[in-house]
């Protein structure tokens, strides 16, 4: 059997691995347009040490994940955080995060008072007077939009959106509540099916309620590699046994009577084909495949992002905290976050002096993307020392490398979800095409490793 993948990001390159194990004598051709494999995780060869400028971590609670890597070998490159706590700079200082609520989103005002003013805090604790919301069970509604009108803009610009912002590179304006934040759209569920009163304050204290009391030994919530995630992208490579095949593009697929023929790179037909590329390419490979499908996934649009990853001989002045966000309303600051890699990861603060990454980047600022590198540098610089009061110049700069991530992560907007299951709808009636990805199955690690398996195990049926 002859399959053929188009993508050796993640997605692509869990797919071949599957595929392998599978069917032990499969051929497998994997064909990257790029001149390296890992897509959106990337780590960069700093002279002190591999340093990740893409994803830096994953849900460690997601014992899928863990599992995954486990049975690839990387069990003991596992690590994990030093428990130091992430701030939030709004108002021209920083403040402790928010550390209940459901992604930023509180049940009452008392974990966002110090953030937000008397007047948001006031509104929010009486949200549960208002009129019910009509909330569509098993749909979607805007997120930015429904915080906004439930508690008002500052817990939106000031909490949500700074979470988010990392996350998905998008404000709460521009992403969907069961898209992104799936308990709670569950919970607005059940109180609707319910006959209950549907408000956003009761909705987070159900989510809340329905956690489980904190054991005495709490597992860390993430988790990364020594040596990054190059570990395992080239741990995929290798189990797969796939010809990967680099700076490949292609161009389009068509099927024939012998099978798939891939235009632009490849030899030969294959039996099976799976699109582990970003929605508008999958979109433009499918045409002729599925012309409906390819329709639907044109609707999805991408966020762009930088990183500025920063080495400093010396740590002096740096927080001990593990990351900074920024306020999405804040003034005069242009980074999103700020991780400070080394107090956040002990392997890391184990080189010496101090690494640091600065985000940039929301969907549709591209032209923060396009900036010119000394410009990004220097802002990096700049805003870090407005956040933390850090002096990067004082403190030497050793190593720099900017990562720009043009349309790096999809927009899950409230429309999204209703998008890709009309898209895997479509394809249900193509034999031997897959599609998968982070617009497919969600934006984290954990979730693209499982979308990338359940593709392959509805290819193979």
């Amino acid at each position: 059997m002859r399959y053929a993948i188009i993508g050796a990001g993640l997605a692509g390159l869990v797919t071949a691995t599957e595929i392998r194990r599978a069917d032990a004598d499969a051929t497998i051709d994997v064909f990257e347009a790029d001149d390296r494999i890992g897509g959106k995780l990337f780590t960069v060869p700093f002279a002190s040490g591999p340093t990740d400028m893409g994803a830096e971590a994953y849900l460690a609670f997601r014992a899928d994940a863990t599992a995954y890597f486990e049975e690839l070998g990387l069990g003991e490159l596992l690590r994990y955080p030093s428990g130091l706590r992430s701030l939030v700079y709004s108002g021209g200082q920083t403040h402790p995060l928010p550390a209940v609520g459901v992604m930023g989103i509180p049940s009452s005002s008392e974990p966002v008072a110090h953030l937000v003013s008397a007047e948001s805090a006031a509104r929010i604790d009486a949200e549960g007077d208002q009129d019910t919301i009509a909330w569509p069970v098993g749909g979607d509604l805007n997120l930015g939009a429904l915080v906004r009108e439930r508690y008002g803009d500052e817990v939106v610009d000031r909490v949500v959106s700074s979470l988010l912002g990392g996350v998905y590179s998008c404000l709460a304006d521009d992403l969907g509540v069961r898209a992104t934040v799936p308990q709670l759209a569950a919970a607005f569920d059940a109180l609707a099916t319910a006959g209950e009163k549907v408000t956003l304050s009761g909705a987070v204290a159900r989510v809340e309620s329905q956690r489980p009391a904190p054991s005495g030994d709490p597992k860390p919530v993430f988790a990364s590699f020594d040596g990054g995630y190059a570990v395992v992208y080239e741990a995929l490579a290798e189990a797969s046994g796939a010809d990967i095949h680099l700076d490949a593009f292609v161009s389009g697929v068509t099927r024939g009577v012998g099978g798939f023929t891939i235009t632009g790179a490849g030899e030969g037909t294959y039996d099976r084909v799976v699109f582990a590329t970003p929605a508008p390419t999958t979109a433009m490979l499918l045409r002729s495949l599925s012309p409906e499908a390819s329709v639907a996934l044109k609707s999805i649009k991408l966020a762009s992002s930088v990183v500025v990853g920063m080495k400093f001989d010396s740590s002096a002045g740096l927080p001990d905290n593990s990351g900074v966000l920024v306020a999405a309303d804040e003034p005069d600051v242009r980074a999103k976050a700020f991780t400070l890699s080394s107090k956040k990861w002990p392997h890391l603060g184990e080189r010496g002096g101090a690494l640091v990454r600065a985000s940039f980047g929301r969907f549709g600022e591209d032209e923060i993307v396009r900036a010119d590198e000394d410009d990004l540098v220097d802002w990096a610089l700049d805003d870090l020392q407005t956040v933390t009061g850090f002096d990067g110049r004082e403190a030497g700069l050793a190593e720099i490398y900017v990562q720009r991530w043009f349309g790096g992560l999809p927009r899950y907007d409230e429309t999204h979800l209703a998008t890709v299951e009309a898209v895997r709808s479509e394809l249900a009636s193509v034999p031997g095409v897959e599609v998968t990805g982070a617009w497919a199955g969600g934006v984290g690690v954990p979730a693209v490793i499982a979308d990338a398996r359940a593709a392959v195990a509805r290819l193979l049926g």
